[in-house]
């Protein structure tokens, strides 16, 4: 059965964007998830895929989330972050795009939750070695220390270290 959440946060909540961590008993574990940019249409590819696959879905609106005043007001129905979660498998997906906009082909990327500051460090550094920065490694408003990269194989790269998962 497939079950979706559309999450309204208040401004003043923690938006928890990549809390969805695959955990053994009390241990994180450092996983590749794979992130998908719509233009325009992911409320309907989620739901099409949570209705194929079920699982939970969650999704959250530009409206209501911190970065809503940076947003055009024609896009505050967009989704700013979905996950589908089924047992192991996580799928992530956002109306957002990058720098170059949206193209097909341009709009998979990989996001590798890390388990340590070190690890996100060195993964960072190294995978990101003769590529091109799009985000350094910052401290982002859902908690996370978080970056962005494409690879010197013109693969997009999201890396997210969430220290408040245990």
């Amino acid at each position: 059965m497939a079950y979706l959440r559309l999450t309204q946060y208040p401004s003043d909540r923690v938006f928890l964007h990549h809390r969805l961590l695959l955990t053994s008993g009390r241990t994180k574990m450092t996983h590749i998830n794979a992130y998908v940019n719509f233009s325009g249409n992911c409320r309907e590819a989620m739901t099409f895929y949570n209705n194929c696959i079920g699982g939970e879905l969650n999704m959250q609106t530009i409206e209501g989330s911190p970065i809503e005043h940076e947003c055009p007001g024609s896009m505050k129905h967009q989704i700013l972050h979905a996950s589908l979660t089924k047992d192991s498998l996580v799928l992530m997906g956002s109306d957002m795009s990058g720098p170059d906009g949206w193209v097909q082909g341009n709009n998979i990327a990989l996001s590798l939750n890390c388990s340590s500051e070190e690890e996100i460090a060195k993964f960072f550094s190294t995978l990101s070695a003769g590529g091109t920065i799009m985000h350094p490694l910052s401290a982002s408003f859902w908690g996370a220390t978080f970056g962005v990269f494409t690879d010197k194989y013109g693969i997009r790269w999201m890396l997210n270290y969430d220290k408040n998962i245990q």
